[in-house]
């Protein structure tokens, strides 16, 4: 029996080794991903009374209180181009998938914590079982886009397809900031109780339940969030409509690329260090 024995001393492992590792562990992972999976998921809903209704209620529930904000005046929105109930929940949907996939490293990290130092698994295995996750709840979501998209009639055509395609992207450029910020927050803990706050403040200075800004310099902030083209466009495919600032986005994918594959390497890097500290 091979014995794996965790050490922060990496010296010894070669980068093109390191390589070979990854992509043959991301292989093997996906086996006892979805085992893990599918027991999380029985076990999360068999003490519940509601059981997956609750999968429906939790991302419903935001856009309903938005949308009675903006009715009754509250909260003053400028025009959209769509009903502005879908609006928010395609803009709360796609921002809770950003956050949500840049927590996963760590969070399935933590998780996985016993396992890692006991069970000789691919690391990838958390987060491919993250990733699946992230699945089955969108998928749960889009039933809702796709009955709310009825209601009001209105038929995306091929553009839908585009859409899962944007949603997609949303995941990978989460998860490739993930990487990175993983290690960060687990060995600074200061800068990991920082890091929600700051996703609170974001969701505001970002076009998620709002377009457009009258104040200026939030509206040039928002022309250079990355998060706006992805959140805008992601949208658009959804009623129909089609990419905004594509050569922007173009580059945050390329960006995403980089990211991921070196966020990647460094997740793999700090995960016998942090095992051999726990």
């Amino acid at each position: 029996m091979k014995v794996i024995i965790y050490t922060s001393d990496n010296s010894h492992v070669k980068f093109s080794q390191l390589l070979k590792e990854m992509f043959r562990d991301l292989r093997h992972s996906w086996s006892l991903a979805k085992t893990i999976f599918i027991r999380d998921r029985k076990a999360e809903y068999r003490a519940s009374f509601l059981g997956i209704l609750w999968a429906f209620i939790l991302p419903f529930t935001n856009a309903i209180i938005w949308a009675f904000l903006s009715l009754t005046g509250v909260v003053q929105i400028s025009d959209t181009g769509m009903p502005y109930p879908l609006f928010v929940f395609l803009g709360t949907m796609v921002w809770g998938i950003f956050t949500n996939c840049i927590n996963l490293p760590s969070t399935q990290t933590k998780n996985f914590m016993q396992f890692f130092k006991t069970q000789n698994i691919a690391k990838e295995t958390s987060i491919v079982s993250g990733i699946l996750n992230q699945f089955w709840s969108i998928g749960i979501q889009l039933i809702i886009v796709i009955v709310v998209l009825i209601f009001y009639k209105i038929n995306p055509g091929f553009n839908f397809l585009m859409f899962l395609v944007m949603i997609l992207f949303t995941i990978f450029f989460g998860i490739s900031i993930g990487f990175f910020i993983f290690p960060i927050t687990y060995f600074f803990k200061d800068i990991g109780r920082v890091i929600p706050m700051g996703l609170t403040f974001m969701m505001y200075v970002t076009p998620v339940i709002y377009k457009t800004a009258k104040f200026k310099p939030l509206q040039k902030f928002l022309d250079i969030n990355p998060l706006s083209p992805i959140i805008n466009t992601t949208r658009n495919f959804a009623v129909g409509a089609g990419f905004d600032n594509l050569p922007y986005l173009i580059g945050i994918f390329i960006v995403s690329i980089i990211l991921f594959f070196f966020g990647w390497v460094l997740y793999r890097i700090s995960i016998p260090i942090i095992v051999e500290r726990a």
